[in-house]
């Protein structure tokens, strides 16, 4: 007879949690933009002729990006890789490889560890609800295409605050029954007070730097406010910023609106990075779950896509708030990343991240 047990392995480590931890961080405000890459920025800032608030970074480094079972990573498990310190195979989200069925156990996300631990979580994206990034942070599901298991976790995840754009899932009935107020306007979410619940289904697009339509917020309006719903719990925040319109323009190769939904995620970036440096006590972390479009520089001094998938090019990693996360110049893998956001914060290898092993 065969015989299938499941043990927890912690995964090993070369440095010790304790190296990592900052007293001074209580916060975390982590920024993703998907698809992003250093010649993403590049060609922003040349063709916008623009500064971006991402070079006032003084520690930078790089983020690995493959997943499990590929080298070329899709969001899903690139976000598994930010949101939960493992890698997984593409389309899954917040799962095990062996264990896409969620019949044994499945990992922990940064999210869920920092709400179990009475701070006060968001999510925000550019995207649907539900897709592949920000359902990472919030959700368990065999598929990123799953959406109605997806919204489910997230009604059920008593993560306080979930934004973005409609999926035809969630409705006004769903979110009253756990809790949440269901919003769907720029006035609604500025109405909101601190200590309430809310699922926000926006209808038109959030990523441009103005507002296409008056009653939908942008990126930034909408990272400002969740901060200033966030900012005053007992035992801090923990806050996930998606740019999801930086993959989708770069899939299609459209330059203009891709450096425009670049140009608003970097407005979300200032005003996370303006809180910090008035507060003092939060950690920023901006990076990437992968780089779409294969740019790069041409014969003629122009950034040029040269695809229109993922390729396996490696990310940045910017960091604010503490010298002890990554030092100038570091390459990670992208798993590695909550995990030093969770023992920044001092939780330690027995929490963050674990694995399961099927024997």
């Amino acid at each position: 007879t065969t015989r299938i047990r499941t043990t927890v392995r912690r995964r090993p480590t070369t440095t010790s949690s304790s190296e990592y931890y900052d007293s001074n961080i209580k916060n975390v405000i982590y920024l993703i933009g998907d698809g992003m890459g250093f010649n993403h920025l590049e060609k922003t800032k040349l063709e916008r002729n623009v500064k971006l608030t991402l070079d006032a970074f003084t520690i930078q480094g790089s983020s690995r990006t493959r997943s499990l079972t590929n080298d070329v990573t899709d969001s899903a498990a690139g976000g598994t890789a930010l949101s939960c310190g493992i890698r997984t195979y593409n389309s899954g989200v917040g799962v095990y490889l062996l264990d896409p069925l969620d019949v044994f156990s499945h990992p922990i996300n940064i999210t869920e560890l920092c709400r179990d631990n009475k701070m006060l979580t968001g999510v925000i994206t550019t995207d649907e609800t539900s897709g592949a990034t920000p359902a990472s942070f919030s959700a368990h599901a065999t598929e990123r295409y799953k959406s109605e298991d997806i919204t489910e976790d997230q009604f059920k995840s008593d993560i306080n605050l979930i934004w973005g754009t409609e999926n035809d899932v969630a409705t006004k009935e769903m979110a009253a029954e756990y809790g949440y107020n269901y919003v769907t306007t720029y006035d609604e979410m500025m109405s909101l007070e601190e200590g309430s619940k809310s699922f926000a289904q926006f209808t038109n697009d959030l990523w441009g730097t103005k507002r296409s339509d008056e009653s939908n917020p942008t990126l930034s309006q909408m990272t400002e406010k969740a901060i200033d719903l966030l900012d005053d719990g007992e035992n801090g925040f923990f806050l996930m910023v998606e740019g999801a319109h930086i993959d989708k323009h770069s899939h299609n190769n459209e330059s203009e609106n891709m450096t425009e939904s670049m140009a608003e995620f970097d407005k979300a970036i200032k005003i996370a990075l303006e809180f910090a440096k008035k507060d003092g006590n939060t950690l920023v972390v901006v990076t990437a779950d992968h780089e779409t479009g294969a740019i790069k520089l041409n014969g003629n001094n122009e950034y040029a896509f040269n695809s229109g998938s993922h390729s396996a090019a490696n990310v940045p990693v910017l960091v604010y708030g503490t010298d002890k996360f990554i030092a100038n110049g570091e390459i990670l893998n992208n798993y590695e990343i909550p995990t030093r956001i969770a023992y920044v914060l001092g939780f330690d290898e027995t929490e963050f991240p674990f694995e399961v092993v099927l024997v």
